[in-house]
């Protein structure tokens, strides 16, 4: 048993959460580090184990809880709400659900403007995918190669991720096109000779592999978990004009992405194109399970036969949901991702300046990465070193991400309300880490 410094509640301790794990969960489901810990609380930017250690979190919950662990303002209002009603479903009128579903449509871009309420990001994929396919006739998709859009049959089968792919028979009708990977172009161009040929590979292959009406093209608007890869700036706009020549539509995945974490509400904004059909989930919940899948009018008019979630904008996620982007709004969470990335970015490549096992560093706002490299002619990732760092940082306090189709991506997604003398510490951290590893 193990006490936390922050009261005298006893907890059974990591050893033996791993072997009520191995009894009774599923394989499947894995964990960070070789030495975990039990995670006990949180509040704001940081998080506690069971021994009364503190950590600097700079992975949200996986781009979760922008707002912060246990943001005082937003679980006010949840608690408030769970003690008033927390369930009748959204086939009966309640005000939270369709309060929330107002303030999507007016921070998303464009003419976006009809929700539909879920609980996970999977739902919100499957969901615009069904919608996809109502409104164009077709049930044919095209996906990005490091693409991850969930865990149902249809959303794996979508995904462009191996490891993820775990279907012995996914869904057919679904083609997948080259992602915009500048570091390891797939064109073997460089950023200065990309005349944006992961774009055009879209319009061959609707040309000569579907029938040449596919219903939607899926994307991340940054890739997550192949390793956060960032488009070209034209990437987008090009893509959508060619889904437009064919009739196909463009379904922005903003999972990951949404809620200020980029420096703008949603990453698709830096990209100058309006989806349309945009999801989203994680943060907008801060912790609470809530998605959601939105659209014009047009295209959400035509989801006409009966359809509902149980969960979906319930009213606790849904009071969770309006308190984010009040919180967001209110302390100018786009303005502290914008600068703390800028901060992140600049650090990150005067490390890389010094330690050449940083490849590369890229990201928007405070979705960054720094991808981990051997020194050969291939860049061939350094994943063990990888992991071997990111253990050191737990020990030092700090809890840093990992993602990339070879896993050997550092992943810094921290709560949107981290501070300058935060990001300093974790970049010390890391210097010293990599200094006395003789990376």
């Amino acid at each position: 048993m193990g006490t936390t410094s922050r009261g005298e509640t006893q907890y059974i301790g990591a050893a033996a959460i791993l072997e009520k794990k191995k009894k009774y969960i599923m394989p499947c489901l894995g964990h960070f580090y070789s030495e975990p810990r039990q995670i006990v609380s949180g509040e704001m930017q940081y998080l506690y184990d069971s021994e009364g250690q503190r950590y600097l979190d700079f992975f949200a919950g996986v781009s979760v809880v922008n707002c912060g662990h246990c943001n005082p303002e937003i679980t006010a209002a949840v608690t408030a709400q769970a003690e008033t009603l927390q369930h009748v479903c959204n086939i009966y009128l309640t005000e939270n659900f369709v309060n929330l579903a107002e303030q999507l449509a007016r921070i998303t871009p464009g003419d976006l403007q009809k929700s539909f309420f879920c609980s996970t990001g999977t739902e919100a994929n499957e969901g615009a995918a069904l919608l996809a396919q109502i409104y164009t006739g077709s049930s044919e998709f095209i996906a990005l190669r490091g693409g991850l859009h969930g865990r149902t049959k249809l959303t794996m089968s979508l995904t462009g991720i191996s490891m993820w792919r775990t279907d012995p028979n996914p869904v057919g009708g679904i083609n997948f096109v080259p992602n915009p990977y500048c570091y390891r172009c797939p064109h073997r161009k460089s950023a200065e000779a990309c005349g944006l040929d992961c774009a055009n590979a879209l319009e061959d292959t609707i040309k000569n592999v579907t029938s040449g009406h596919p219903a939607a093209f899926i994307a991340e608007s940054i890739q997550g978990n192949a390793g956060i890869i960032v488009p070209p700036k034209g990437y987008f706009k090009r893509v959508k004009e060619i889904l437009e020549h064919y009739g196909a539509l463009f379904i922005a995945d903003e999972v990951q992405t949404g809620f200020a974490r980029t420096g703008k509400m949603f990453a698709i904004e830096h990209f100058g194109v309006v989806p349309d059909i945009m999801t989203m989930a994680k943060a907008l919940g801060n912790g609470a399970p809530i998605s959601a899948f939105i659209a014009s009018a047009k295209i959400a008019d035509t989801y006409t036969k009966p359809g509902a979630s149980t969960l979906g904008g319930n009213p606790v996620s849904s009071t969770a949901g309006l308190g984010v982007i009040r919180y967001i709004e209110e302390h100018d969470l786009m303005g502290n991702a914008d600068a703390r990335g800028k901060q992140l970015r600049k650090g990150l490549k005067e490390i890389q300046r010094r330690h050449p096992i940083i490849g590369d560093v890229r990201g928007l706002g405070l979705m960054v990465g720094a991808e981990f490299v051997h020194a050969d002619k291939e860049k061939s990732p350094a994943a063990a070193e990888l992991d071997a760092i990111l253990e050191s940082l737990k020990d030092r306090g700090f809890i840093v991400g990992k993602n990339g189709v070879r896993r050997n991506v550092m992943a810094f997604q921290p709560p949107l309300v981290i501070t300058e003398e935060n990001m300093n510490d974790v970049l010390n951290a890391l210097e010293l880490t990599l200094t006395e590893k003789g990376f």
